[in-house]
């Protein structure tokens, strides 16, 4: 059994990019094509009935902006401003028109806030459950940030509580495309990433990208009142490391620029960790100061 992790690695080992202007290709939260001086960010996500929501919990309303969402999400997390999107939907036959217009709607007015524009796209209809694909540009004035800029003895700092999500958190969740943009003015960012699977698999991406270990402190890490209140402590932690689709930004700054981002923002920003330790490390210090090896752990999907 393999899982997508594997099989994007596998293709990035395979792909020989033809045109000089692909500036970042697969490996990150977002592609950048270089057009002249500007760099555009490219997103896309697939959201399918039965993996990523049922419509048992949600509205086709909360299906729609969840769909935009989580590439909205995919830009902040690149540090860059969304402009344009391109829907896709494959529609189960018994859909009805009004449940069609009730999802773009959630679409639509998701896209009002943040600037971003639906300028096409393709439907079609099949004896299936609903998917919906988007895939979204966004442009940026400076360097992107990536997954693979982090360095030794940089301060690891995420933007929100973690576990839970699946209570409702993942069709509500903000997208924090201002909170990257204020981050990205006031300090120099080494590195970032979007939490969608679980803190647990998307360090990984982060301490393999760029050949660093990471120390996470158990104490530090923020869990949502969403977890089950009842639960011990490790098992809180464990949901807040695995459940995923949390949709907050992972970032990685120099210390110096830690104490900038400490004194100067508003943005309500948890100190989780230290990038140290041996390359590919990924650590958990306890309140004993013992450290364990923290188990990927995080969402991922499987196929043979």
């Amino acid at each position: 059994m393999s899982h997508e992790f594997e099989f994007i690695h596998s293709l990035q080992q395979n792909l020989n990019y033809i045109r000089a202007d692909i500036d970042l290709g697969i490996g990150d939260d977002c592609a950048v094509w270089k057009v002249g001086d500007q760099k555009v960010l490219l997103a896309s996500d697939l959201l399918v009935e039965g993996v990523h929501f049922n419509l048992n919990d949600i509205s086709y309303e909360q299906v729609g902006r969840k769909a935009l969402a989580v590439n909205l999400s995919d830009i902040a997390a690149m540090a860059g401003t969304p402009c344009t999107a391109l829907v896709s939907l494959a529609i189960p036959t018994e859909t009805s028109k009004k449940q069609v217009e009730e999802l773009m709607r959630g679409m639509l007015s998701l896209g009002h806030h943040y600037g971003t524009d639906i300028v096409g796209g393709d439907t079609t209809s099949h004896n299936g459950p609903l998917m919906v694909n988007v895939a979204m540009t966004g442009l940026i004035s400076r360097e992107p940030v990536k997954r693979s800029g982090a360095k030794q003895g940089d301060i690891i700092f995420v933007t929100g509580p973690l576990g839970g999500s699946i209570t409702q958190h993942h069709w509500s969740f903000t997208p924090r495309i201002h909170e990257a943009a204020e981050l990205s003015e006031l300090a120099c960012l080494n590195s970032m990433i979007d939490l969608s699977d679980g803190l647990a698999s998307d360090i990984r991406h982060i301490v393999h990208a760029s050949n660093v270990g990471c120390v996470l402190d158990a104490q530090k890490i923020p869990i949502s009142d969403s977890v089950e209140q009842s639960l011990s402590f490790e098992q809180r932690l464990f949901h807040a490391l695995s459940d995923g689709e949390d949709f907050e930004l992972l970032m990685t700054v120099s210390e110096d620029e830690a104490k900038k981002l400490r004194s100067q923002t508003r943005i309500k920003l948890f100190e989780v960790g230290v990038m140290q330790g041996d390359p590919n490390s990924i650590l958990m210090r306890y309140s004993d100061d013992t450290l364990k090896e923290v188990s990927d752990s995080g969402w991922k999907h499987k196929f043979q």
